[in-house]
């Protein structure tokens, strides 16, 4: 009897132990609404996702969703959630259904790779941003509105995207969507450029840039892609004659929708596909504004040098003076010099030329910053320069003079185009020396040099003596008006002079083209020239000793007046003496030149092409120039 009694009393609880234990449980819990401390960037993640960003629908959408229960059945029947809305089971505004249904439709089409939701995605976009009235259209600061925009851009690129995901397929027809039809036109003539049609295009939104400092996107409307170019049988554009065959060319598409909403609710869609190059405009016309296109620059030039030979035939044009690319089998590219973009009157040429053992490849950096800078874009435009980096200086520089003659003369020939007289040459090295040469009046020194005779004297076939004429004897080109040397070895290279540069220049092998009007001359003229055998006609490497004749006669030749000339120069340690100042191959004292508009010292290697000190002095450069 005790015992039970024992245990009766253990299991009673008084008043006061119910209520302590009471305090006790609510004490140890959290309320159901409450705060929590988090990090203020982990908040604005939060605030800003999308379904483009991480994959999962906005704050807005994810607002909507739960506001009507929809959440947990958009997970398991999105297409149903998707058609409820669209038929208006939210009594939300049209405007903010419109955004949640771009989102959703987005969202599902990723999940399902159905391609038909990712086109209705593009016209729920559209019809938020563009609305019919105006004043319905969302504010700027509407954080949906970039988003939108984005949702746009992605959805017309995917939702023609080919079954194999390769590329992007510009077709017109009648594509399905969910809850009709879009039916899609666009004009073949669009795809024409030039000498070319553009084709195999691609979505510069699935291209990872590789190898440069900085990717560049124009922010606005349209899909970027980039697209391959073939050539068009018959066509001659002289202004696209130059353009590198193998470019990608940067591309915006957008699809414009005629009366987007009547056509959501009719099932019945009419769109135009416009094809947009970035040299031709800039941005597109809707509901009477001008709206900035969506343009990728960046993805371009690094999908035009994936993969490159160039590369790998650096040393190739170095030590074979006979090796050219396959491109210099066509006759239109003979001239070694090729365009960037087509030629378009009215934008001052830049003209870069590479150094020794180097390629145009090496400008990528340069360009890449130039051409995406918006003051700049539309003022100039990018050619490149090829040469045999062994071959006599003299020899590249005849070669580069006539070439710009030429292409001035081909694309101008009325002379009518004055940005064509306001020209910019650029050369690193060795080719700042051939750039020198485009602004200097040799008279006849440098035949002096090798000749003990007149020129006119000279028996010889009229394309030798041509080819003679044209490496030995420089004026000024009239419509070279600044030039900029960068790492420039005006007084020579030591390692020209040291061992090593010997060592290279015994591997060199100099191209008929030079042997042959040498050897024609030596075996008609036995006394004119002043050397006896075809092993002492000179390589670069040779003229870029300190103490060979050309370079010394070179850097005593002036600057030609009106031409306006800058110094960049690469220093290895600025902090030792500056007597000692040098880049690795160029020193100080040999690249500095008296009287030059500017100076500037990048603490850098040789290779300063690519710094950004240097970049941001060449852009000066032409900022000035534009004065």
């Amino acid at each position: 009897m005790k015992i039970v009694e024992s245990k009766q009393n253990a299991l009673s609880f008084t008043p006061v132990t119910v209520l302590l234990i009471g305090i006790v449980f609510f004490i140890g819990c959290a309320t159901p609404v409450g705060v929590t401390k988090l990090d203020p960037k982990t908040v604005q993640r939060t605030l800003t996702a999308n379904v483009l960003s991480n994959g999962k629908v906005s704050p807005f959408t994810s607002q909507i969703l739960n506001r009507f229960g929809l959440s947990e059945e958009f997970q398991h029947a999105p297409e149903k959630v998707i058609a409820g809305i669209h038929n208006g089971f939210s009594s939300d505004p049209e405007p903010d259904r419109l955004f949640v249904l771009a989102e959703l439709s987005f969202y599902h089409a990723s999940q399902s790779s159905d391609r038909q939701y990712f086109l209705a995605a593009a016209c729920y976009a559209y019809a938020f941003l563009y609305p019919s009235d105006t004043k319905a259209a969302p504010a700027s600061i509407d954080p949906r509105y970039r988003t939108a925009v984005d949702l746009y851009n992605r959805s017309i690129a995917e939702g023609l995207m080919s079954s194999d995901g390769a590329e992007v397929m510009l077709r017109a027809g009648a594509y399905k969507l969910p809850f009709g039809t879009l039916n899609l036109y666009l004009n073949q003539s669009e795809f024409q450029w030039g000498d070319y049609r553009l084709g195999h295009f691609k979505q510069a939104a699935e291209l990872g840039v590789r190898g440069l400092r900085n990717r560049y996107r124009w922010p606005g409307i349209g899909a970027p892609l980039t697209a391959a170019i073939e050539p068009l049988p018959g066509v001659d554009n002289p202004a696209y004659s130059l353009v590198m065959p193998n470019i990608k060319v940067p591309v915006t598409i957008f699809l414009r929708l005629e009366d987007v909403a009547a056509g959501i609710r009719s099932g019945t869609i009419r769109g135009h596909l416009d094809l947009h190059t970035i040299e031709k405009s800039t941005t597109v016309s809707i509901n009477g504004s001008q709206i900035p296109l969506e343009q990728e620059l960046s993805s371009a030039l690094a999908y035009t040098l994936d993969g490159s030979d160039i590369y790998s035939l650096e040393l190739k044009g170095l030590f074979s003076g006979d090796f050219s690319l396959p491109i210099k089998n066509v006759a239109r590219f003979r001239d070694d010099l090729f365009f960037m973009t087509p030629y378009v009157p009215g934008r001052i040429p830049v003209v870069l030329i590479h150094g020794t053992a180097s390629s145009p490849a090496r400008w990528a950096e340069m360009v890449n910053e130039l051409q995406n800078d918006r003051t700049l874009w539309g003022r100039y435009q990018f050619w490149l320069f090829s040469y045999n980096s062994g071959n006599p200086i003299v020899y590249s520089g005849g070669i580069l003079a006539d070439a710009l003659r030429s292409v001035v003369a081909k694309v101008d020939p009325g002379g009518k185009d004055p940005a064509l007289r306001k020209m910019v040459v650029i050369g690193h090295s060795q080719g700042g020396l051939l750039t020198r040469l485009m602004v200097t009046d040799s008279g006849t020194l440098f035949w002096d040099n090798m000749s003990r005779i007149p020129f006119e004297q000279i028996k010889a076939a009229p394309e030798t003596k041509n080819i003679i004429q044209r490496s030995m004897f420089f004026t000024p080109l009239p419509f070279v008006k600044h030039v900029v040397f960068i790492a420039t070895p005006h007084q020579g290279s030591f390692i020209s002079a040291n061992w090593i540069g010997q060592l290279v220049g015994k591997f060199i092998s100099l191209p008929g083209k030079v042997l042959s009007p040498v050897q024609e001359v030596l075996v008609q003229n036995p006394q004119a020239l002043a050397f006896r055998s075809m092993k002492d006609i000179p390589t670069s490497t040779q003229n870029m000793d300190p103490n060979n004749q050309f370079i010394k006669s070179l850097a005593a030749m002036p600057i030609a007046p009106g031409a306006i000339a800058h110094s960049i120069i690469a220093v290895e340690n600025p902090d030792d003496p500056k007597k000692e100042w040098n880049d690795g191959v160029v020193a100080y004292s040999s690249a500095h030149l008296e009287g030059v508009a500017s100076e500037l010292i990048v603490h850098s290697g040789h290779s300063t092409q690519s710094e950004p000190r240097t970049i941001e002095e060449v852009r000066r450069i032409l900022l000035e120039n534009l004065k």
